[in-house]
């Protein structure tokens, strides 16, 4: 999958992520538990989105009267958040400690299906909140779970209705073939990061192995 969206899936293959994906994916985690963790994983998905932006060099003057080089990162004061309601607040929590001055929006979507078939699961938007996307901004759409993809998907037309970003990024904790496939070829700037690439879904349209419903997971 990677190879046909060359240098548009990034998995977060850090020991830490890794080890805390594994907790998430143990159905003997706690509710508590969980949810900090998705947090967490948050946070290190927004350290590595970092890693992809600009910096500028400067220099800075040190309490010994002395001059040193550094740098900063313009971009992250650009960045718009879309939290998608409510499997999301967790992994947003986290991506907020790395992004402290994000502008964030609000989407509530509920996934239907009309008869039993993963290709028959769709995306129903019954509120939408955005702030006003920027060209130099960054939108990051939070979503925990990319299973089928109709929910980001559904995002994206919002989105745009708000303005057209500099770059788009997919912060997910667990993606599957199909989704990625759906959304990448429809949306040609569309970046993921995510954990995991699991490669089936069930009859649900759940991913498996995956984690379980997140939403549920973290919020009881």
């Amino acid at each position: 999958m990677s190879a046909k969206f060359p240098g548009r899936i990034h998995v977060l293959d850090h020991p830490l992520a890794q080890a805390i994906l594994t907790q998430l994916r143990d159905r003997n985690t706690d509710q508590i538990t969980f949810r900090k963790g998705v947090v967490k994983v948050g946070r290190l998905m927004g350290y590595e989105m970092v890693r992809s932006f600009h910096t500028s060099e400067v220099s800075v003057t040190t309490p010994l009267g002395a001059t040193a080089p550094g740098i900063q990162i313009p971009e992250m004061e650009h960045v718009v958040i879309v939290n998608i309601l409510r499997a999301a607040m967790p992994l947003v929590e986290g991506l907020l400690k790395a992004f402290p001055l994000a502008r964030q929006g609000v989407m509530a979507i509920q996934r239907t299906e009309d008869r039993p078939g993963v290709e028959n699961i769709r995306a129903v938007r019954y509120f939408s909140k955005l702030p006003k996307i920027m060209p130099d901004d960054t939108a990051i759409i939070a979503d925990p779970m990319l299973a089928t993809g109709s929910t980001i998907l559904e995002t994206l037309k919002e989105t745009d209705k708000a303005g057209k970003p500099k770059r788009t990024l997919i912060a997910s904790v667990i993606s599957c073939d199909y989704g990625i496939e759906r959304i990448l070829s429809s949306n040609k700037e569309v970046e993921l990061y995510t954990l995991a690439v699991d490669h089936e879904l069930n009859e649900r349209a759940y991913i498996v192995p995956g984690l379980g419903d997140a939403g549920d997971r973290s919020f009881g």
